[in-house]
C-alpha cells in the first residue's frame, strides 16, 4: 500500500513538473515572439507546415500550422510526417561515416571500386560526399527520352550514365557543384557494401538506434500502394485552377512520378520531433565519433587551394551573434524544409512546409534575428 501511494506521488509530480514546463514554455517571452511571427504568416495564407525551435538543447517552441492535406481538410500535427527533400542528405552521409567507421570504405576509395561500371575516372567518395565530383545531372538525363509513365530506381541512374556517358561539369576536385547524382550514387554504394536496402540501413543504423520513431525512407505511395497516417501531403498551387494541388494530377510535375523510385539525395521522411532528437544525438557519439563529426563540419578544400563552405551533407557557415551554424534546406515539388543547427550554442531551428509556402525564407528570417537576442 505505502509503495502504490509512493508511486502515484510520483507519477503526479511528474505529471504537474511537465504541464508546468509546457506552461513556461509557453509563457517564455521568446516562444510568445516567434508564437507571433509564426501566426503572422499563417494567418495570411504564407505558411502551412511545423516548425520547432530549441534554445540550449530544450525546446522552446513548437507548432503545427494548416492541412496535412488539402482535399480532405485534416489538419498537421506534431506528429504528421514530411518529405525532406535533400534535408535527407545529411542522412545518408552519416550512413557513409558509419561504413568508414566500421572499415567498409575509405573516404578517398575511387567510386569505381563499389560502381565499377560508371565511365568517369578519379571521382572518390569524399568527392561525392562534398559536392566536388563533378558528375553530371541525373535529371538532365531522364529528360532525354525516358518515359515518364516509367518509376526510375537508382540503378536506371548508372545505366543511364553507362549508356549515355554525358561529359563531366570539371575534373573531381576543382569546383563544388551542388549534386544530386553524387548523393544517389552515394546510396546505391551503401547498398551494394551492406548487401541492404537503402532503408533497411538507415532504418536499422540510424532511426532504431536513434529512436526516431516516425522517421523513415519513404517513396512508395506511387510505386506501391502503401499509404502512411498522418502524412504531410505536398501540395502545388495552380495558378490555373486557383486552389491547392497534389503535383501527381499537374503535367508539369510528372517528375514526382517518374523519379519516385530514387533514394539518396531525397526520400527520408521525418517529422519535427524526430528531427530535434537526430539534432541533439549530434551532440553524442551515438553514431559515429567526434572527430568524425567534427570532418562532416568542416568545409571541403578543392585543388587550388581554396574552401567551400559544405562539409559532409551539410552547408557550413558563421554567425557573429551565435557562432558556427550547418544548415541544409530541400525543395521538392510540395515541399520546403529546412535545418539550422547553431552548435556553439545548442540551438537549432527546424521547419517543414508542405505547400512550398512563400513564407519559410521570411519566416526562418525572423525566428533567426529573435534567437540571437536572447543568447
Amino acid at each position: 500500500m505505502k509503495f502504490r501511494i509512493v508511486w502515484l506521488f510520483t507519477i503526479v509530480a511528474f505529471f504537474l513538473l511537465s504541464c508546468d514546463k509546457r506552461q513556461e514554455n509557453q509563457s517564455n517571452p521568446l516562444a510568445l515572439s516567434l508564437d507571433s511571427v509564426m501566426l503572422s504568416k499563417a494567418d495570411t495564407a504564407q505558411f502551412n507546415g511545423n516548425v520547432l525551435v530549441s534554445k540550449n538543447g530544450a525546446i522552446i517552441y513548437q507548432k503545427s500550422f494548416g492541412y496535412s492535406n488539402y482535399d480532405s481538410k485534416e489538419k498537421l500535427n506534431d506528429s504528421s510526417l514530411f518529405e525532406l527533400a535533400s534535408v535527407s542528405k545529411q542522412f545518408t552521409a552519416m550512413a557513409i561515416m558509419i561504413l568508414k567507421e566500421r572499415g567498409l570504405l575509405s573516404y578517398d576509395d575511387d567510386v569505381k571500386k563499389y560502381i565499377p561500371e560508371l565511365p568517369y575516372e578519379g571521382m572518390t567518395i569524399r568527392h561525392f560526399l562534398t559536392h566536388t565530383s563533378g558528375i553530371p545531372d541525373y535529371m538532365d538525363e531522364f529528360s532525354k527520352g525516358w518515359n515518364p509513365k516509367k518509376i526510375a530506381f537508382n540503378d536506371d541512374i548508372i545505366k543511364l550514365l553507362v549508356k549515355n556517358k554525358p561529359s563531366v561539369h570539371f575534373k573531381p576536385g576543382e569546383k563544388w557543384e551542388y549534386s544530386n547524382t553524387a548523393y544517389a550514387l552515394l546510396a546505391s554504394i551503401i547498398e551494394r557494401i551492406t548487401k541492404k536496402s537503402y532503408s533497411e540501413f538507415l532504418s536499422g543504423n540510424i532511426f532504431n538506434p536513434l529512436q526516431l520513431k516516425r522517421t523513415r525512407v519513404y517513396n512508395t505511395r506511387r510505386s506501391t500502394t502503401e499509404i502512411i497516417a498522418n502524412y504531410a501531403y505536398g501540395f502545388v498551387y495552380s495558378d490555373s485552377l486557383k486552389k491547392f494541388m497534389l503535383p501527381d494530377s499537374l503535367k508539369d510535375f510528372q517528375v514526382v512520378y517518374t523519379l519516385d523510385g530514387i533514394v539518396g539525395d531525397g526520400t527520408v521522411n521525418s517529422t519535427t520531433g524526430d528531427l530535434f532528437l537526430w539534432d541533439q544525438s549530434l551532440y553524442t557519439e551515438k553514431l559515429v565519433r567526434k572527430n568524425t563529426l567534427d570532418e562532416a563540419f568542416t568545409a571541403v578544400k578543392l585543388k587550388d587551394g581554396s574552401f567551400h563552405d559544405y562539409g559532409f551533407g551539410w552547408g557550413i557557415s558563421k554567425d557573429s551573434v551565435l557562432g558556427k551554424f550547418v544548415q541544409h534546406s530541400g525543395g521538392w515539388p510540395g515541399y520546403s524544409t529546412y535545418i539550422r543547427r547553431y552548435i556553439d550554442h545548442h540551438d537549432c531551428i527546424i521547419v517543414l512546409t508542405n505547400n512550398q509556402g512563400k513564407g519559410m525564407r521570411s519566416a526562418i528570417k525572423e525566428i533567426t534575428k529573435r534567437l540571437k537576442r536572447v543568447k
